[in-house]
């Protein structure tokens, strides 16, 4: 499964890791992800969810139902 969260859409970052001497070298700054399991009460039903840190932040703050609905509406949300 990719690492991208269902809820906000965030995915890895690709960026440079420099050395002391300032050689670069490739790297990704990946997402903050778990794979938690909630309860959508309108749907009666257990939903497991790819969720970022930040993710759970807004399932908490405006709730499963509309958070589902508008990652849903942008296409970040897959079965």
């Amino acid at each position: 499964m990719s690492k991208i969260c269902q809820i906000t859409g965030k995915k890895a970052m690709v960026g440079n890791n420099v050395s002391h001497s300032k050689r670069r070298t490739k790297r990704t700054f990946d997402v903050n992800l778990f794979t938690k399991k909630f309860y959508w009460v309108e749907q009666d039903t257990w939903v497991s969810l790819n969720v970022s840190a930040n993710g759970l932040r807004t399932i908490n703050k405006i709730g499963l139902d509309a958070a589902i609905k508008k990652a849903s509406e942008k296409g970040y949300l897959y079965a």
